[in-house]
C-alpha cells in the first residue's frame, strides 16, 4: 500500500527533517505514528498524502513509484486517500454537511445517492443537530470532527489522521477511535499520527516512532 525507501527530506538549504526514512505499510493495517514535536511527523504524511515531493529516496503509493509516475496520475491518487489535517481546512462559506459531502461530490457522486451517508456520519460524530452549521459558529473540537467525517465519509483506501483527537474530549476521542477501527475492518489502512499514548495503548497496532527525524519500529501494542 505504502513503501518509504530511504526517504531524506529537507526545506532549503537546511538540515534534512527526516533522514533515511523507510517503512512500508500493508493493506489492511493500523499504525500509529508518534514522536516528540518537531520529530518530523507531518513532514512525513505530508510526503504521504503528495502534499511534497521528498528531497531523495523512493516512494511507492498503490503501487505506483512517485518518482517515475506522470503527474497526471496524482490527482487520481489522492483521491483514494482520506486525509484528517490538523488545521481542519474546512471551506468557511459551506455546512458542515457540504463540508463532509464535498469529496463525494468531486466524485461525481448525486445527492440522492450520498445524503444518507453524510448525515449518518455527522451523527456518529455527534453533530447531527449541527449539520447546518457553517464552520465559524463551531468549536475547535466540532470542526476537528467535521474534518474527520469528511475524510472517512467515502471510504478511502488509505486514512492519514494528524493528531485526530487533539481537539477533542476523552470519550469523543475513544468514540473516534471506533470509528477508525471499524473503517479500518472495512479495509482501509489508516495511519494515525498522535502524542495520546492513552489512544495507542486501547488498540492492537503497529507503531512507528519518529526521533530526530529517524523512524524506529517499535513493538506491537497490545491492550
Amino acid at each position: 500500500m505504502v513503501r518509504f525507501e530511504n526517504v531524506g527530506m529537507r526545506y532549503g538549504p537546511g538540515p534534512e527533517i527526516l533522514r533515511d526514512v523507510s517503512f512500508a505499510l500493508e493493506a489492511g493495517s493500523f499504525t500509529f505514528l508518534t514522536g516528540p514535536s518537531g520529530a518530523g511527523k507531518t513532514t512525513l504524511l505530508k510526503l504521504m498524502y503528495l502534499a511534497e515531493p521528498p528531497s531523495r529516496g523512493l516512494i511507492t503509493l498503490f503501487g505506483t513509484d512517485l518518482a517515475t509516475a506522470s503527474r497526471r496520475l496524482f490527482p487520481a491518487l489522492r483521491r483514494r486517500i482520506g486525509v484528517v489535517f490538523q488545521d481542519f481546512r474546512l471551506l468557511d462559506h459551506l455546512s458542515a454537511f457540504d463540508n463532509v459531502a464535498l469529496p463525494l461530490r468531486l466524485s461525481g457522486a448525486r445527492m440522492e445517492d450520498f445524503r444518507q451517508d453524510v448525515e449518518e456520519i455527522l451523527t456518529w460524530v455527534g453533530l447531527g443537530p449541527r449539520m447546518h452549521a457553517k464552520p465559524p459558529t463551531l468549536s475547535g473540537g466540532e470542526q476537528q470532527r467535521v474534518a474527520i467525517a469528511r475524510a472517512v465519509v467515502a471510504r478511502p483506501d488509505l486514512l492519514i489522521a494528524d493528531e485526530p483527537t487533539g481537539n477533542v474530549d476523552p470519550d469523543m476521542g475513544q468514540r473516534l477511535l471506533r470509528l477508525f477501527f471499524e473503517l479500518n475492518r472495512l479495509g482501509t489502512t489508516v495511519l494515525i499520527a498522535t502524542h495520546d499514548r492513552g489512544l495507542i495503548a486501547t488498540g492492537q497496532s503497529q507503531e512507528l516512532r519518529l526521533v530526530d527525524g529517524r523512524l524506529v519500529a517499535m513493538p506491537m501494542v497490545r491492550p
